[in-house]
C-alpha cells in the first residue's frame, strides 16, 4: 500500500491499515509492481484503451486547498458529511461535531450530535437524582441505585412494609394547606414508593393525588409491574390501576395530567374513618 498520487484514503487511514497488515501473522507481505486493473480489459494490441488510476485521479482528486490541522478540543469526534461548497473564493468542508454524553462518568455509552445533547440530558438515567421524598428540603443527588440506601438511613420517618397487598393510613386528612403522606412497599425484589399529596387548587376546594413510583436501578422496570389502589367503605369502592412510574419521571408532571388517582376531600371523607384514611395497595407483576 502506498499513498502515491491522489488516493482515496488519507495518510493516517493508510498508515492505519499498513499497521493492521503488519500485525498479521496470516499476511505475508511481498514488494510487487503496481497492478492497473485496466490491463483485464480485452483490448487490441498496445497500451490499454483504459487506465482506472488516472480516471480516478480525474473524477475524484483530492482537495490540494483542504489543509489538515489539529484539533483544539481533542474529546470531539469529527465526521465529515461528505459535502464541500466554496464561500467567498474558499473552499469549505461540511463535518457533524459529536460528543459523548455528560453523564458519561456515570454509565452513559451514548455519543450525541453536538445538537441532540441538551434534550437527552434532560432525561437521561444517568443523571444524578434528587431526593424522591416529598414534601421535605433534602439536598440530596445521587444515582438511581443509591436512592433507596438515601431514603433508609435519610428518612426513617418512612414505614417500609414487605408484602405485595398493604394497607396505606394517612392520618389526620384534615390538616390544612399542601400535605404529604409516604409509605414504602418492598416486594418482588422491588421497591415502591405510595405518595399521597394534597394540594389546594382554589379557596376552599382541595384535592388528593395518590401514585406509586418504583424506586428501580432502570426506568424501564416499571413496565413489569402494575399496581392497584383501593378505597372502601360505606359499601361503595373506589379503585385505581396503573403501572407505576419511575422516579425517573417527575411526579409533577403525573398529577398536572391526572395519571393518577384523584379525588376531593368529599370523597376522602366518604371513605375515611373519622379523620384517617386507609388505601389498599397491591403490587402484581406482569406477565411478559
Amino acid at each position: 500500500m502506498n499513498n502515491q498520487r491522489y488516493k482515496w484514503l488519507t495518510n493516517a487511514r493508510i498508515t492505519y491499515y499498513q499497521g493492521l497488515l503488519c500485525k498479521n501473522s496470516q499476511v505475508h507481505l511481498e514488494t510487487v509492481r503496481t497492478l492497473n486493473p485496466a490491463t483485464f480489459l480485452p483490448t487490441k494490441e498496445g497500451p490499454p484503451d483504459h487506465n482506472c488510476e488516472e480516471g480516478t485521479n480525474k473524477v475524484y482528486p483530492s482537495r490540494p486547498n483542504l489543509t489538515e490541522v489539529f484539533l483544539r478540543d481533542p474529546e470531539l469526534v469529527l465526521f465529515t458529511d461528505g459535502n464541500s461548497f466554496i464561500h467567498e473564493g474558499q473552499r469549505k468542508a461540511g463535518y457533524a461535531i459529536t460528543a459523548t454524553d455528560k453523564y458519561a462518568t456515570m454509565g452513559c455509552p451514548l455519543t450525541l450530535y453536538d445538537t441532540e445533547k441538551p434534550e437527552h440530558e434532560d432525561i437521561c438515567e444517568y443523571c444524578p437524582y434528587s431526593c424522591p421524598c416529598p414534601g421535605t428540603s433534602c439536598e440530596w443527588q445521587g444515582s438511581l441505585e443509591a436512592a433507596m440506601s438515601h431514603l433508609m438511613h435519610a428518612h426513617k420517618s418512612i414505614t417500609n412494609l414487605q408484602k405485595e397487598d398493604i394497607v396505606f393510613l394517612a392520618t389526620d386528612i384534615n390538616l390544612p394547606g399542601a400535605v404529604n403522606w409516604v409509605m414504602m412497599q418492598s416486594c418482588f425484589g422491588h421497591h415502591f414508593m405510595l405518595v399521597l399529596e394534597k394540594q389546594e387548587k382554589y379557596e376552599g376546594h382541595q384535592q388528593l393525588f395518590a401514585i406509586v413510583l418504583l424506586i428501580g436501578t432502570c426506568s424501564k422496570q416499571a413496565e413489569n409491574f402494575a399496581y392497584r389502589l383501593e378505597l372502601n367503605g360505606n359499601r361503595q369502592r373506589l379503585t385505581w390501576e396503573a403501572t407505576p412510574r419511575s422516579i425517573h419521571n417527575l411526579m409533577a408532571a403525573a398529577i398536572m395530567n391526572s395519571d393518577c388517582l384523584v379525588f376531593d376531600t368529599a370523597i376522602a371523607h366518604l371513605f375515611a374513618d373519622i379523620k384517617n384514611l386507609g388505601i389498599n395497595m397491591t403490587i402484581s407483576k406482569c406477565c411478559p
